[in-house]
């Protein structure tokens, strides 16, 4: 039997669907890398932001110091307003996130036309990305709010 006769088997729908799900990957890496920059990026903007509080109300914090505020007390100042920032961020995101998956869902129902399918966005997810905010803003905050712990009261006042 010469090699015009044989029957070769050529497995397309698998060589295909390999391809697919490497350049699927691919682009799943790519857009992690995309959130994690944005994510440091947005920590370190927080924490210029709050700094750059501190450095406004350098006589608020001489005062409290002043009339008897520890530097804990200074500090969890700054932490909770780093929280609520956080936290509000975190709760708006979700709510946007929440909105847009309804013109979402029906641009993939009309591109489709399978009604089963649609996006959501899990409770648990929720939870979990409400907490991300929370504890990166939080990281993003120490620093200013220790500074802000350190200042000296006498020499705060004195500056102003």
């Amino acid at each position: 039997m010469d090699e015009a006769d044989k029957i070769t088997y050529n497995d397309y729908i698998g060589f295909m669907l390999s391809s697919i799900t490497g350049i699927v990957n691919v682009i799943t890496y790519i857009l992690i890398a995309f959130v994690a920059v944005s994510l440091i990026v947005s920590s370190i903007m927080i924490g210029i932001i709050t700094y750059i509080s501190v450095l406004e109300r350098t006589k608020e914090i001489g005062i409290l110091r002043a009339i008897g505020a520890s530097r804990r007390n200074i500090a969890q100042v700054f932490n909770a307003e780093t929280f609520i920032i956080g936290l509000t961020s975190g709760i708006i995101g979700i709510g946007i996130t929440s909105l847009l998956l309804i013109p979402a869902n029906s641009l993939i129902y009309r591109l489709t036309g399978i009604s089963g399918v649609s996006a959501e966005l899990p409770f648990n997810a929720t939870i979990v990305l409400v907490l991300l905010s929370v504890g990166l803003t939080l990281l993003g905050g120490l620093i200013p709010s220790q500074k802000a712990a350190k200042m000296d009261p006498v020499t705060v006042l004195r500056s102003e």
